[in-house]
This record gives structure tokens, sequence and C-alpha cells, in this order.
């Protein structure tokens, strides 16, 4: 029992919804170097993010539906353990890459706990939440990903051509992460967690999310229009097209009956954006880095 209830609040499969911000990352790499691609993957994808997700788990105990889990079945003692064995292992592993890397593997594994331990409970917080959540799943997690691709220093995430991309990734992370937290307005409240999604409202929660989203297509577009990728622009707007027009018919269920604000809704729309994302950034990086040709497939 403990063990099943421990794999599923682990969540490996939800690391897809990450997968974006890598991907993005991988793109730009000038270093593509196989054995670093697998290995950062394996690190931040099966053992960092999920060691995250089961240690916030065990802390919030939910009874009710969590991202990528609808019925979540209660935590155990060997989800706190397992949870931190996969985060030793994932700081153990980044270390053999380089002390930039390992230190900002470290850095992301602490943040994420202070957002569900009492001691700290970031959640209990809407604009810090929002904020934290939204530069360490952008923006940090990029730097995180290009310094170990690569196998740069940290400092690399300073340089404007890391810099602004970061940031694109977080202003994607700001405007969607409300989105997350919209079904889960009365846990929260119970639990006096005031997240964002909980202060703005059902309703504010959709057109919050949409302005950032138009703010982050324009800014997306600014970048690949800086770079000369006008075909970058387009197929950009194509990819998310589905979830422009997902989250239109849902916001018109939403506007008829909020109920339809539920998790079901909530997991298709990640899937939708998810799977948008990460096709066009494999695109990306195809058509960006020329790799077909490089090796000989063009």
């Amino acid at each position: 029992m403990g063990i099943i209830s421990t794999l599923k609040h682990l969540r490996i499969p939800f690391s897809y919804y990450l997968l974006p911000v890598f991907l993005f990352a991988l793109s730009l790499s000038p270093n593509i170097n196989p054995d670093s691609l697998r290995i950062v993957f394996i690190i931040l994808h099966i053992f960092l993010y999920p060691s995250s997700n089961g240690y916030n788990s065990y802390f919030d105990k939910d009874e009710g539906s969590i991202g990528g889990l609808k019925h979540p079945p209660k935590v155990t003692k060997l989800l706190y353990y397992t949870s931190m064995l996969f985060f030793i292992i994932a700081i153990a592993w980044s270390y053999t890459i380089n002390a930039s890397f390992g230190t900002l593997v470290v850095i992301y594994g602490l943040v994420s706990m202070a957002y569900s331990h009492p001691l700290v409970r970031l959640k209990k917080y809407p604009i810090i939440s929002w904020l934290v959540a939204g530069i360490f799943q952008g923006y940090f997690t990029f730097v995180m990903v290009y310094v170990g691709l690569n196998g740069f220093a940290w400092d690399a995430g300073l340089k404007l051509h890391v810099l602004i991309p970061g940031i694109l990734t977080s202003l994607i992370l700001l405007g969607s992460y409300p989105m997350t937290q919209i079904y889960q307005h009365a846990e929260d409240a119970k639990r006096g967690d005031q997240t964002l999604s909980l202060k703005l409202g059902i309703r504010g929660t959709f057109h919050f999310t949409a302005v950032c989203f138009l703010i982050a297509t324009a800014c997306f577009a600014w970048f690949f229009v800086s770079k000369n990728q006008f075909w970058a622009v387009r197929d950009f707007a194509l990819a998310l097209s589905p979830v422009l027009i997902y989250f239109a018919i849902w916001y018109s269920r939403v506007l008829k009956d909020e109920s339809a604000a539920n998790y079901t809704w909530t997991m298709w729309l990640n899937r939708i954006s998810a799977t948008a994302l990460n096709v066009f950034f494999i695109h990306y990086f195809i058509k960006s880095t020329q790799i077909l040709q490089v090796l000989g497939f063009i």
C-alpha cells in the first residue's frame, strides 16, 4: 500500500509538463553532448521533479485532486524518505557534471521544499508563491538546464542570450500557474493557503491568465524576430492555437457554470499546452540547429 501510494505521489509522468523548459534550453545550447543531455534529463525529470512532487504531497496531505492525481491516496512516511532519497541522488549525480549545476539543483530542491514545509510554507502567500513558482520553474530551471547541458558555470545565466529566453519561460509560467490552482480553491481555503488564484477568483484567474498569455506570446514573437527567425513566430502561433481554442471553450463553459473550473478541465489544458509547447520546441530545436543536416539525414 505504501509503495503504490508513494509511486503515485512522486508523479513521474507529471514531469512531461515541465519538459518545454528543457527543450527550449536545449534548442539554444551551443554544446550538444548526447551524454550530458541524457544525464541532465534523467536527473531533472526522473529524480528532482518527482522528489519535489513527493515532498510537497507529504506535507500538503491533500484530500482532493492535485496535479496528475484525481484521487490522491493517503501519504505515508515512505513517501517522505523516498522523496529525500531521490533528492540526494539528483544532487550527487548533478555534481558529476560540474559544481555549478549541482549547486543549482540543490537550490531548486530547497526552494521547492519551502513551498509546502510548515515552517515556511510559501504556498500561504499568494504573490510570493506565484513569483517563486514562476521564476524557479521558468528562468531558474532554464539556466539550470543550460548550465548542465553545456557544462558552463552558473553565471552563464546572467548573460543576455540566456537571461532573455529564461525570462520568457517565466512569463509563460507566471501566466499559467494560477490556472493550475483554479480547482483547489475550497481545499486551499480550508488549509489557509491564500493562493493567487483564490485571491483572483475563478473568472479573475481566467482574465489574468489571458493577459499574461498575450504578453508572453508578444515577447516570444519579439525574441524570434530579433533572431531573424520569422518562421518561428508563425509556427509558435500555430502550435499554441489549440491551447487558445480550448481556453476559449472552457471559459465560455465557466461563464455559464463555475463548477466547470474543475480538475478534469484543468488537466486537459495542461496536457494540450504542454504538448503544444513540446512539439514546438522540438521543431524549433531541429530547425534552428539544423541538426538533421549535421547528422546527414537531409
